[in-house]
């Protein structure tokens, strides 16, 4: 019976160890990557609410009665002993605040300005008014789980609707949401019918099953997070490796052009000079092998100085822009390009935006001449903006050729072209397009299925609008 005892004892503790690391390190992974997301903070804070939990669990079952055994001081034992009661009325009373939060940063859409600037405080009531009037904590009983319960089951099923109803206009984002819920929504739901819920009708201990939930969530949390994103992560992981290769582009093309324009200056004078000489002299045939080396030289001047030129960082001049008479401006041009091509324009008269004329215009081009590429027998073009809660989108989309997979995640890498016919194709385009959005404070997506066209979504900052009837 005390074999058994010593492995169940040891059972719990490896498990409850297991809890207490994994959240842990997950709420630090989230902090790391993107710390000035309200949205990251606040799931960070509902990993390490949990993960405390488990830590006043392991002190209760396991390290406060060692100690209690072994060290006869008994100020080691009440202070290890406050530090249990402390994490464990954290995590009774923090998660279930800490997730509520979590879901009114991940859904911004309800309720309205005013209310969601004193939801907060509002909030903070209960579990203030739990620690300062119900009877404080002990093993048997740690809170007054009727009571309790009858506040944090609703932030917790209150968030975890309001986390599931959220609606992505993205292509990207609608799956990431997709993994975000299932990874997320089932262990928050069983930790309120586990913690709260079952101790209220007379169960108790039943935090201990938590393991048995985590032990299939964290793989899956794992798997969804490198394949497909959480949060929103992969995206934020993938932009800022795209910014980084663009700098370096940016930086590396911008001493290349300086270097070799001044070496084909030396090389054009002293090919000049013999030249001459050969002229002089009367050697025709060397005069044709001088004349071959010149246009090389140039044409390597060339070729660096238009790669400098897309990827060079200009700075913005923003102006008040009606993205209608934008389009226009952009489309006039292109007409011989657009005869086999029907277009389809939506984009409200008044959509006015702070934006660089210049700069949003050569990428319009750019992604009206890709759509127009991919539909070489012609097809349907569809341009249109529309405003959602916190952006501008401009939809760009098509009916052509579309684009697999593989093909799609490698479509904004620089120097990367299916155009492999075209001399002048640098597969910087969509890179280019990349960065003027980025400067913008928005981003470029992309979302195409083969032999059904390809949708690119451009979004602005709901800050840049000034103007929308």
């Amino acid at each position: 019976m005390t074999q058994y005892r010593k492995y169940r004892v040891t059972e719990e503790f490896s498990f409850m160890l297991f809890v207490l690391f994994t959240l842990w390190i997950i709420a630090l992974l989230l902090l790391m990557i993107d710390p000035r997301s309200s949205t990251m903070r606040w799931m960070s804070a509902v990993a390490f609410t949990g993960g405390i939990g488990a830590l006043a669990a392991v002190l209760s079952e396991n390290i406060v009665p060692y100690v209690e055994q072994t060290i006869p001081n008994r100020s080691v034992s009440a202070l290890l002993y406050r530090i249990q009661a402390t994490s464990s009325l954290l995590s009774y009373y923090g998660l279930p605040y800490s997730f509520a939060m979590l879901a009114l940063q991940y859904n911004p859409t309800w309720p309205g300005r005013k209310i969601r600037t004193y939801l907060p405080v509002l909030m903070l009531l209960p579990p203030i008014a739990c620690v300062l009037f119900t009877p404080g904590y002990n093993e048997v009983m740690p809170i007054t789980f009727p009571l309790v319960a009858s506040w944090a089951v609703p932030y917790i099923l209150g968030g975890a609707v309001l986390i599931a109803i959220k609606k992505e206009r993205m292509p990207a984002m609608r799956r990431t949401h997709l993994f975000t819920c299932l990874a997320l929504l089932p262990p928050i739901i069983c930790f309120a019918v586990l913690n709260y819920v079952m101790p209220s009708l007379g169960f108790y201990r039943m935090w201990v099953y938590h393991t048995w939930i985590l032990a299939f969530v964290v793989p899956f949390f794992i798997y969804t997070f490198f394949k497909y994103g959480f949060l929103g992560i992969r995206l934020l992981i993938e932009r800022r490796k795209l910014d980084s290769t663009l700098r370096a582009i940016t930086s590396g093309t911008a001493i290349l052009n300086h270097a070799i324009k001044n070496d084909v200056g030396k090389m054009s004078l002293f090919l000049e000079k013999m030249k001459q000489h050969a002229e002089e002299t009367n050697q025709p045939e060397l005069m044709q092998d001088l004349d071959v080396v010149m246009n090389a030289s140039m044409h390597i001047r060339d070729m660096i100085s238009r790669v400098h030129e897309q990827t060079q960082e200009l700075p913005l001049k923003t102006t008040p822009v009606k993205l209608e008479e934008l389009l226009s401006e952009v489309l006039n041009p292109l007409a011989p390009y657009l005869s086999k091509v029907k277009l389809k324009q939506s984009i409200p008269p008044e959509l006015t935006l702070e934006l660089d004329r210049m700069q949003v215009a050569e990428t319009l081009t750019n992604v009206l001449m890709n759509a127009v590429d991919a539909m070489p027998q012609g097809g349907e073009l569809t341009v249109k903006a529309f405003v959602t809660k916190k952006n501008v989108v401009l939809e760009v989309r098509d009916n052509g050729s579309g684009m697999e997979k593989s093909i799609l995640k490698q479509a904004m890498e620089p120097f990367y072209t299916t155009k492999s016919g075209s001399r002048n194709n640098f597969g910087l385009g969509l890179a280019y397009c990349y960065s003027v959005m980025k400067k913008h404070g928005g981003s470029l997506e992309l979302s195409s299925e083969p032999g059904k066209g390809t949708s690119v979504f451009l979004t602005f900052p709901g800050t840049r609008l000034l103007e929308h009837i």
